[in-house]
């Protein structure tokens, strides 16, 4: 399919993909509007840009301005989030944790692969790719310990996750998402760093879970890869066993083909090691089972409500979605090309994630998810 505006053969966004973001200004416009209609006019959007981006005589290429090259633009967060919840959706994540902090015979918890776990987050501070995070302050029981002390973080982790907007009209207080409406309810994709303090978490997480160690910032990649441009790379969900209840079920393939990958660059050396490379397929619990799930008891949801896969780690070493599994809880520093180690994440360090589906002569990309971490705040 040709296009009137040239684009490399390995670019992130050709014909094939046209994710929605927003630039230029993140006050005036966000997507929210477009994503509470119905996969009807999700389908028509993109049709209609299709054509004018193909058409020989395309009236786009009579109006100034209408096509701005990405390096003039600043992007900002796609929607206003009103919402936000995190799953826990990859086995081989919520193995390795269980094998680390409990019993490898007894790693996953009795309820995991009944239900997709997941917790509410904090929306107010998911930022867009580039917003630099500052290293959190909180308690922190030292081993051996009995009682907390207030510092710095010194266990901060990346998380390796993907994300979906909720689309289609608002749903009711006590109105369920079925599982074979679900997906008419999911927008488009991101890719997701939900930026992790260990110990500050290992303190709090019990009885009610991740609090402050998560809420101090998530990143999101600005573009909003649609599921139709990801129809293409759908395939089979993970085998469930065992079987979920009813609610959950679903015969319908609806895993996709996404390649990840994650890398740091220290501020001192400039030099970007990749230390992951995993994939979305490696999810035990599929986004219409979360959707579902989410709104089974009765809990409405709104267009621009963000909900994350949880951290995605495939089954060897190399695809552990993040520090604490590749350095196993501090057991293996993780090597980088300029020569350092890290077994957890350094002031100045960048983190970057990357993803993208591979077609025939084209990929459907989603563009970097990058934070850098700052020292924390003195006062």
């Amino acid at each position: 399919m040709s296009c009137i505006i040239d684009y490399p053969a390995d670019s992130n966004f050709p014909i094939q993909n046209l994710p929605y973001g927003v630039f230029s200004t993140s006050q005036n416009s966000t997507l929210n509007d477009f994503m509470g209609l119905t996969p009807d006019y999700w389908k028509e959007g993109r049709t209609t840009l299709q054509t004018l981006l193909t058409a020989e005589d395309s009236p786009l290429l009579k109006i100034p301005n209408a096509i701005i090259k990405m390096r003039d633009a600043t992007m900002h967060l796609p929607a206003q989030i009103g919402d936000y919840t995190d799953f826990y959706s990859s086995m081989n994540h919520a193995y390795n944790v269980g094998c680390m902090f409990r019993d490898p015979d007894n790693a996953l918890l009795p309820n995991w692969k009944h239900l997709p776990v997941g917790y509410h987050g904090r929306a107010s501070s998911v930022v867009v790719s580039g917003t630099p995070i500052v290293r959190p302050k909180g308690q922190v029981c030292p081993e051996g310990a009995t009682s907390p002390e207030f510092r710095p973080s010194s266990l901060m982790d990346f998380e390796l996750e993907m994300a979906f907007f909720v689309g289609g009209p608002p749903t009711k207080l006590g109105q369920r998402i079925g599982i074979n409406e679900a997906d008419k309810h999911i927008f488009g994709m991101v890719i997701m760093n939900d930026w992790s303090a260990r110990d500050i978490q290992k303190w709090e997480y019990v009885p009610l879970g991740p609090f402050l160690s998560k809420s101090f910032g998530t990143t999101i990649s600005p573009w909003v890869v649609t599921m139709d441009a990801l129809a293409p790379f759908i395939v089979a969900n993970a085998p469930q066993d065992p079987e979920p209840l009813p609610y959950l079920r679903h015969s319908d393939p609806f895993n996709f083909d996404i390649n990840l990958s994650v890398s740091i660059t220290p501020e001192k050396s400039g030099v970007k090691s990749t230390v992951c490379r995993s994939n979305f397929k490696y999810m035990y619990w599929t986004q219409k089972q979360q959707l579902t799930h989410h709104t089974i008891a009765g809990c409405n949801v709104n267009p621009g409500d963000l909900m994350a896969s949880g951290t995605i780690s495939g089954p060897d070493e190399s695809s552990y979605g993040s520090m604490l599994e590749l350095c196993w809880k501090g057991t293996k520093p993780v090597p980088l090309k300029d020569g350092s180690t890290r077994k957890f994440l350094q002031d100045g360090d960048e983190v970057t994630i990357e993803g993208f589906c591979l077609g025939e002569g084209y990929r459907v990309g989603f563009g970097e998810c990058r934070g850098k971490l700052l020292p924390a705040i003195s006062s």
